[in-house]
């Protein structure tokens, strides 16, 4: 049975940090490249990052790009998002997702597994 899990979630000050974390069980790691997605309440879900295979080619979306970094750990099983100079607007439910794609995608259907999420909230 595929899990995805994510961990590190929480309340944090505009401006802070946090680091989440996904580890992934039931499947080969390595083969899959990884994803975090966030949605908002009343808000479509929306790609935030994504890392190939092997961890050498990374994608971000505008909103995040320069404060946010993906990183694996194929070890692990574990990939994480690295989330700095937070802001409110980051507030969302961080969901990761893994995909048999040997491509990086930000949609959703490429995406084969996804995890039950986990709660960032950013006050002002």
């Amino acid at each position: 049975q595929v899990q995805l899990v994510e961990s590190g979630g929480g309340l944090v000050q505009a401006g802070g940090s946090l680091r989440l974390s996904c580890e992934a069980s039931g499947v080969t790691f390595s083969d899959y490249s990884m994803g975090w997605f966030r949605q908002a309440p009343g808000k479509e879900r929306e790609f935030v990052a994504a890392i190939s295979r092997r961890g050498f080619s990374s994608d971000y979306a505008g909103s995040t790009r320069g404060r946010f970094t993906i990183s694996r750990d194929n070890a692990k099983n574990t990939v994480y998002l690295q989330m700095n100079s937070l802001k409110p607007d980051d507030t969302a439910v961080y969901y990761c997702a893994a995909s048999s794609f040997s491509y990086l995608s930000r949609g959703l259907v490429e995406y084969n597994y996804w995890g039950q999420g986990t709660q960032v909230t950013v006050s002002s």
